[in-house]
């Protein structure tokens, strides 16, 4: 199923990410983990992209997995930072084939050892040659509602937000954030702009100390003094930071659906304990 019809049909939903295995032997946790947490009915998953390509065919067997034996809808990921055009007609070849309906198109993240191709720069023009190969799937893209850390001005990376949207992106998940002021001013500013396609608030759920410190370094988000303040009290006892971190994470969500923001997406990291203390905790809001 298209996700732009999932947010058609229901005023609330509810998804969760899973990422593949780095390498081979790692395939059956995270099969065995994606599988828990299909289990818990979301109202779709998406499976991500490793960088360069490496898990490419996990990707897609994890994504499709998740449909024909779980019923899952599912959003697989797409990058080409390091990706040439012929790779990527194939992965939109083979999503076709597995009956996949859904891309997450990204351009990635760098890699540390520097780009192995320089067909793509951006996920605009990822968009572009997906829509030429085949113009049926339903399309995501990023937004960073804190602004894109390689952006000076916010201002600049909104322009470019439209861009990807007049592409042919049919959403927005955004990066992680972990106040929602954040998000409310950033949808101000886009809806002025004209940009007026779903957006979906990607919540991470910080269920350890050094999971903080991961994310300003990833994604530049700043971190709210209630959040330093809940992980100098409970990170020595994992047990307490984890139902906090749970807490907050589902504190954010309510705020946002009370605020008309009601189409969520958690990175769970493959945690199935994790997402399912967010669907017990939301279980009447979200049905």
């Amino acid at each position: 199923m298209k996700i732009k019809d999932i947010f058609r049909e229901k005023d609330v939903t509810l998804s969760f990410e899973v990422f593949p295995p780095k390498t081979d032997e790692g395939y059956s946790a995270v099969e065995k983990a994606a599988a828990e947490i299909a289990a818990l009915k979301p109202d779709f998953m998406s499976v991500t992209y490793g960088a360069g390509g490496g898990t490419s065919k996990n990707t897609a067997n994890i994504a499709a997995d998740l449909q024909d034996k779980y019923g899952t809808p599912v959003l697989a990921h797409l990058t080409c930072v390091s990706s040439d055009k012929d790779h990527v007609r194939n992965m939109v070849r083979v999503y076709k084939e597995k009956g996949i309906e859904n891309i997450m198109a990204l351009r990635g993240d760098i890699p540390k050892e520097g780009r192995v191709c320089y067909d793509y720069n951006h996920a605009t023009e990822l968009i572009y040659d997906i829509k030429s190969i085949d113009d049926s799937f339903c399309i995501g893209g990023a937004c960073y509602p804190e602004g894109h850390v390689e952006c000076a001005r916010q201002s600049e990376d909104i322009v470019h937000l439209k861009e990807k949207v007049e592409a042919g992106c049919d959403f927005l998940t955004t990066q992680m954030f972990f106040d929602n002021s954040t998000l409310y001013q950033f949808l101000y500013r886009i809806r002025e702009k004209g940009i007026e396609v779903p957006v979906v608030p990607g919540i991470m759920p910080i269920t350890n100390a050094k999971q903080v410190a991961r994310s300003v370094a990833l994604s530049g988000s700043t971190i709210p003094q209630k959040m330093k303040i809940m992980v100098d009290r409970f990170s020595d006892d994992p047990m307490k930071m984890k139902e906090a971190g749970i807490i907050y994470a589902c504190d954010q969500i309510i705020d946002l659906i009370s605020n008309g923001v009601s189409h969520i997406h958690v990175y769970s990291m493959n945690k199935p304990d994790i997402a399912e203390g967010i669907m017990k905790n939301l279980a009447t809001i979200i049905r």
